[in-house]
């Protein structure tokens, strides 16, 4: 399924921090549990961790799912490949732990006042860009501000954020429309997280084609649908970091040919999601391997097909019903990840605590399905029809074929529409679809899906953040009460609601989770091992999304 963004951890019931601090020194939960990462690998020596000395030195090349259409965060379309180039060339503000925590980064603090409407970042003192000017009060104001006013990140910002201003030299403060509890996790897991250098905002295009960062390489070139290298940034801030001398990532969306490649030796490293793919590593030592299949940290990303309820035939609620009830997600889970990932009926699994048992969302009855089709036929003037839009690669184009026999067996005709991710994804954002594969809304927190489910991010033409354009305001009710709250006991309750109306509205048909694995040769070391400033361990593998500072080859 096409990929966008990333997953986190998991809400749960901590309380917030009595000063609601997040210090270098004194790190503070924001809402974080002491959960541990899960999953399968290839066994000690063959799992991406690595506690020997670390080699000074080589070029890592890594096969990635998709291309980016630019590296400006404050205006670019970034998925789980665009955060693999800002970690390599940009440096986050913030960093998710190997158990969830919010923790420092490029920040060396992040504070909230009493009741969560202000919060102040303060960057760390002498970090300089790679074009060496300083990373101080004036450039984070700089981000925030393009940020603030850019055509698409502006959209998901606004709603929230009332105004921002320096306030120290190395500080900007941030103030609120409501109370926020839990912004840090913004800054640590969507893309205005990164920080760019100001000359590379001004520039005439925005950098896109040039980023400039504080991170642990510097661009050197990138050839679109080829490769994009970068080289080891002699000044990084962090001593002894990065490893490597280079770094260089292929975009190879065909994720057999990435596969290959990383058996042939094309490629040293590589992420992957599909199920045929998981299942020829998983085992062999040959390679290292890792994925997170098990009880993780966080909630996962979930397939689904996405419907366009701004557009017919979705704007319909009893068409979405419909091809809910005809589409099994047993049935798709079973043929598809061959026993890798479960069936799914909303952004919430079981174990979480934001799962309801008392999801309205439709039961697969195929027999319920056919009929509710021929009475709806006998009620329109146009039959019940409609277009899929999928990603041009074997693995999701098989995924789309069996949703068309799905759609078929009940008596839809459903036509399939192939392209690239970046297509797939504008086509989203523009509403170019009837229906579309989709894979989101794994997060660490919940809150970071507001800006897709929200009624202040749905427009009818144009951009929509919002791309299934589902525009219930019961849902934005409860998602304020669950971000607002200081109380777990209301967050949890906010989200369970949440699901259970995205279970009544149904602007996605559910298919199941998805499972990333990330693959390498096993000359490549520490992949799953990363550390924040402070040396705690971070998230190793966020949805097939790693980081590069720390790797090396033996």
């Amino acid at each position: 399924m096409a990929q966008r963004f990333d997953r986190r951890t998991l809400l749960a019931g901590g309380t917030m921090a009595t000063a609601g601090v997040i210090g270098a020194s004194a790190l503070a939960d924001v809402i974080a549990p002491d959960l541990a990462e899960a999953g399968v690998t290839n066994g000690p020596g063959r799992n991406g961790v690595s506690r020997g000395r670390a080699r000074k030195g080589g070029h890592l090349v890594i096969g990635i799912n998709a291309e980016e259409q630019g590296f400006n965060p404050t205006t670019g379309r970034f998925d789980g490949a665009g955060f693999l180039y800002g970690r390599t060339v940009f440096d986050p503000l913030m960093a998710i732990s190997a158990t969830g925590k919010v923790v420092p980064y490029l920040a060396e603090s992040l504070t909230a006042n009493a009741d969560f409407t202000k919060w102040t970042i303060t960057v760390r003192p002498n970090i300089r860009f790679h074009d060496g000017t300083p990373c101080d009060g004036a450039a984070l104001l700089a981000n925030i501000d393009r940020q603030y006013k850019s055509p698409l990140v502006g959209i998901a910002v606004q709603p929230l954020v009332e105004s921002y201003a320096q306030s120290g030299p190395r500080s900007v403060t941030l103030t609120m429309r409501r109370p926020w509890v839990t912004f840090p996790y913004t800054l640590a897991s969507q893309q205005i997280c990164f920080v760019a250098a100001p000359s590379m905002l001004s520039a005439p295009n925005g950098g896109s084609d040039h980023p400039i960062g504080t991170g642990p390489f510097v661009f050197e070139s990138w050839l679109p649908n080829d490769h994009f290298t970068a080289r080891a940034n002699p000044h990084y801030w962090r001593p002894g970091l990065p490893h490597l001398d280079a770094i260089t990532f292929k975009a190879i969306p065909d994720e057999n040919a990435r596969a290959q490649a990383l058996r042939s030796g094309t490629i040293d490293l590589m992420h992957a999601f599909s199920s045929q793919t998981l299942l020829g590593f998983r085992g062999n030592r040959q390679f290292s391997y890792a994925d997170d299949s098990g009880r993780m940290v966080g909630s996962p990303n979930v397939n689904s097909v996405m419907l366009n309820c701004a557009a017919a035939p979705f704007d319909d609620p009893e068409a979405r019903r419909i091809v809910a009830t005809g589409l099994s997600s047993a049935i798709f889970a079973k043929t598809i990840d061959q026993g890798i990932s479960g069936p799914v009926n909303g952004i919430f699994q079981p174990g979480s605590p934001y799962y309801s048992r008392h999801n309205p969302y439709p039961a697969y009855n195929k027999a319920k399905a056919a009929a509710m089709v021929k009475a709806y036929n006998a009620k329109h003037p146009t039959k019940l029809a409609f277009s899929l839009n999928t990603v041009a690669a074997p693995t999701t184009l098989r995924a789309a074929q069996l949703v068309q026999q799905m759609m078929r067996d009940i008596g839809i005709p459903m036509a399939i529409k192939t392209m690239q991710q970046s297509e797939l994804i504008n086509d989203a954002l523009y509403g170019s679809f009837q229906g579309t594969q989709w894979s989101q809304f794994g997060a660490i927190s919940p809150e970071l899906n507001y800006i897709w489910f929200s009624t202040t991010t749905s427009h009818k033409t144009g951009l929509s953040i919002n791309m299934a354009r589902n525009a219930d305001p019961r849902i934005e009710t409860a998602m304020i009460a669950g971000m607002s709250s200081p109380k777990a006991s209301v967050r949890v309750a906010a989200w369970r609601r949440v699901n259970e109306l995205l279970g009544q509205d149904i602007p996605y048909v559910w298919t199941d989770r998805l499972t990333a694995a990330i693959i390498s040769r096993p000359n490549v070391q520490n992949w799953a091992g990363p550390t924040a400033p402070s040396g705690l361990p971070l998230l190793g593998n966020a949805q097939g999304v790693f980081w590069p500072t720390q790797i090396w080859k033996s």
